[in-house]
């Protein structure tokens, strides 16, 4: 197949979740022999990555057929919705970058609002392939922490259903994400539920044998939305210090810091194998968020042997049961304190049951299988377009 692959945006040179699903999406995709033309976009004022650069990054061979197309992010000011501003400009530079080569294509794949101008081109008669959207975890559905995350939530509603409504297939993570898009109104049959995906190295199963005190870890950013207040407000509890450790990778503020000595901070952990070592030290995985796609960090401490401690949001459920660890409601800190003791309590042989389950469970989301799903979905949505 032919697919033009449209994002805000690929790992490394964008950070993000959406980012990294593209980066690999794009590299197995084209891996499987499909011609992937991949049109992404940088900040503005950034180096603008060559093809070359990017084949590179991704580790694909020369004769490998992707070809990339970079351009810079609009800006559209700071007032109150920018952000929409900004992605409909980009939709529509996209569209004019492409729009005299759009029949050449089988098909468009389009993250977030990067097809959004396509979309209102088609809806008046444009002819082109069909457009198959994914927005990730659809985060402005589910539960906000604060005032300002819901405001932004409500600014966005609207363009996401419209972009929803109007494509030809819906690529959902399945979970409860699924139910929020038929929300919407998008009938079930145009909605494909296609997971994430993890790369192979990182599977390795248990490193080590669970031992006492039990090793919890939180990798992340200090924000509002993973649930860090809630997780910061249980490790301060008066006597809630033992018997186990907490390790956070990632940036902490000060003012979140818990002065204790069983608990460490690691800061901005920059390369993948000093990730896993620190993740191969560790025996819970602790994911607190108010709302959530399919986290890669989840996939990624479930590959490295590790039980998961998650809120039942986005589709988490579709990672994490009572088999691997404990899914647990957004926002509460009792659940959480709960789910915390519990698993600081079990038997060393118990706990690693619970993390090889993980480890198990985990293999079904390799990339190499996860493109497959792709294909198919894409393959379905062909069938039926062409009155195959």
């Amino acid at each position: 197949m032919k697919i033009l692959l449209l994002t805000d945006g690929i790992y490394p040179y964008v950070v993000g979740g959406m980012q990294k699903h593209s980066f690999y999406l794009a590299k197995f995709l084209a891996l499987r022999g499909h011609q992937v033309t991949l049109a992404h976009c940088v900040p503005a004022g950034k180096h603008l990555p060559t093809e070359e650069e990017v084949k590179n990054v991704m580790g694909l061979p020369e004769e490998i057929a992707l070809q990339c197309v970079c351009m810079h992010f609009p800006r559209a000011g700071w007032l109150p919705g920018h952000y929409l501003k900004e992605s409909y400009l980009h939709s529509h530079q996209l569209f004019d970058r492409f729009k005299s080569a759009l029949s050449s294509f089988d098909f468009i794949y389009a993250k977030g609002f990067s097809a959004w101008y396509f979309l209102k081109r088609k809806a008046r008669g444009y002819v082109m392939p069909p457009v198959g959207v994914k927005f990730h975890g659809y985060e402005m559905y589910q539960a906000a922490a604060t005032t300002r995350s819901r405001l932004e939530h409500a600014l966005l509603r609207g363009p996401v259903k419209w972009n929803n409504l109007h494509a030809d297939l819906v690529f959902s993570y399945g979970g409860k994400i699924t139910g929020l898009i038929e929300q919407l109104g998008v009938a079930p049959h145009a909605i494909a539920e296609v997971p994430t995906g993890i790369e192979s190295a990182w599977f390795s199963g248990i490193r080590k044998p669970a031992t006492t005190p039990v090793k919890f870890v939180f990798v992340g950013r200090d924000e509002r939305r993973k649930g860090m207040p809630e997780l910061i407000e249980v490790l301060r509890e008066p006597g809630f210090d033992s018997p186990f450790t907490f390790d956070f990778i990632g940036p902490v503020n000060a003012s979140s810091r818990v002065n204790r000595p069983h608990i460490t901070y690691h800061g901005i952990v920059t390369t993948q194998r000093s990730l896993q070592a620190l993740l191969d030290q560790c025996h819970v995985l602790v994911v607190p968020s108010w709302s959530e796609g399919m986290p890669n960090v989840i996939m990624e401490g479930m590959a490295r042997g590790l039980a998961i401690i998650a809120t039942d949001v986005g589709a988490v459920s579709a990672l994490v049961s009572a088999e691997n660890g404990w899914l647990i409601q957004p926002g509460s800190v009792s659940a959480l304190r709960d789910a915390i003791a519990q698993a600081a309590a079990l038997r060393p042989e118990d706990l690693d049951r619970i993390r090889a389950a993980s480890a198990v469970r985990v293999r079904q989301f390799a990339w190499e299988e996860v493109v497959k799903q792709v294909e198919a979905a894409v393959a379905a949505v062909l069938a039926v377009t062409s009155g195959n």
